[in-house]
């Protein structure tokens, strides 16, 4: 299935001429969801790892660091090399580094071995985020806001059931159990060997009815624009998953320690946030498409401002309640920042993904091991004080280009 690097960009810049495959994308969401249900019960059993092996904030903190930076430094190489040459059945065999690194971490007896099982699961996701996010916008009909939001929702939910599953498996059972749910990485194998078949058909297609694909910016945006708008971007990405990772990763131990609940308590409210998460995802595409991309992310960065100030202030109640806008306002940023910066640069579908989901797990795994660092000395209070003024960096939004006025290049 080998192509050359102007049919790959023709292949980028061509939707399906079918419509929305909408078979494709569910598969492409489901996947995602059984994708990150795996990679989310890293954090969520940090609680138990923590106690087990008695583990400081800064050793939590390094842990996702080693694996949100692994998947992090990859992804953008691979999504600049299957720009140049897709590569269908990627999607399903890189899955094999998750289901490794999730039955690794099931019998880690130490902090190294537990490191090298982050690290290997971090390696599935640099594999499956770039060509993942690709195949969705191809079979998007056009709708790339909505097949965006379709396919990352799928793994925003997944994130929310990985706590529920630390719950009620792990915390009961032991870290054992973690190896049950390594069989959720053989059905998004079988899941994402299909999506691979239907992706191989569908470049066979455009292969033998050719058409050449501009390789500049979108008409009216100097490429010094873009390289501006794209930095632009990538800071607003830092803000959005350093402030998220105040949450994701340390949220159980703040439930804890300022309000004494339990561990499984503390499971079930990470749950409540991280599903206004997906709810937020879900929007954010759609919402796009008709509003423009532009506005969404104003909304959504820095909107979220007021609820983040008066977080670190509020009851355990009202704690919960704000979780909820947070999640749900916070969202709906990712899926707009990346259909954004595909439409700056409509011919390096793949490096955008990857530059973008890489970035987002390396401000995901910076601010872990950053934020651990800080709470050791002071406290996980201080921490969610800090951060909750994190959402002013959305004030840059003020200087990105308004594509929906602008035209897009035609192929020649």
């Amino acid at each position: 299935m080998a192509m050359n690097s102007s049919e790959c960009a023709a292949v980028q810049s061509r939707p399906s001429t079918d419509g929305a495959v909408f078979a494709v994308l569910a598969a492409l969401s489901v996947s995602h969801l059984l994708n990150d249900t795996m990679q989310s019960l890293l954090p969520a059993v940090y609680p138990v790892l923590k106690e087990r092996y008695a583990l400081d904030f800064t050793q939590v903190g390094l842990i996702t660091f080693v694996f949100q930076v692994t998947a992090s430094l990859l992804q953008p190489v691979v999504g600049f090399v299957t720009d140049r040459r897709p590569r269908p059945y990627s999607l399903a065999s890189g899955m094999v580094f998750t289901l490794v690194g999730l039955l690794l971490l099931s019998v880690a007896d130490s902090f190294p071995k537990i490191l090298l099982a982050a690290g290997l699961v971090g390696m599935g996701s640099s594999v499956f985020h770039p060509e993942a996010s690709r195949v969705a916008r191809l079979a998007s009909g056009g709708r790339h806001g909505f097949a965006q939001s379709l396919f990352q929702v799928g793994g925003n939910a997944g994130t929310a059931l990985g706590p529920l599953l630390a719950a009620f498996i792990v915390v009961p059972w032991g870290q054992a159990s973690i190896a049950w749910c390594s069989i959720a990485a053989l059905i998004a194998m079988a899941v994402l060997f299909a999506v691979g078949r239907w992706y191989a058909d569908h470049l066979s297609t455009l292969r033998a009815n050719p058409r050449p694909a501009s390789h500049r910016p979108r008409v009216g945006v100097s490429p010094a624009r873009v390289k501006v708008s794209i930095a632009i971007l990538l800071l607003l990405v830092f803000s959005k998953y350093f402030y998220l990772a105040s949450l994701s990763s340390y949220y159980t131990f703040y439930l804890i320690h300022r309000f004494g609940v339990s561990i499984e308590t503390a499971q079930i409210y990470l749950f409540i946030f991280l599903g206004a998460v997906a709810a937020g995802t879900l929007a954010g595409g759609p919402v796009g498409d008709r509003i423009g991309f532009k506005a969404v992310i104003w909304t959504s960065i820095l909107g979220v401002l007021p609820f983040t100030l008066v977080l670190p202030y509020a009851n355990l109640f009202w704690t919960a309640v704000l979780t909820v806008p947070i999640g749900v306002v916070l969202a709906s940023a990712f899926s707009a920042i990346i259909v954004y910066a595909q439409e700056l640069l409509p011919s390096r579908v793949g490096t955008v993904a990857g530059l973008f989901f890489g970035f987002a797990f390396g401000m995901g795994g910076l601010g872990a091991a950053v934020l651990g660092v800080l709470a050791d000395p002071t406290s996980i209070e201080f921490v969610y004080q800090v951060c909750s003024f994190l959402p002013l960096v959305g004030l840059l939004t003020a200087f990105l280009p308004n594509l929906e006025n602008r035209r897009p290049v035609e192929p020649a």
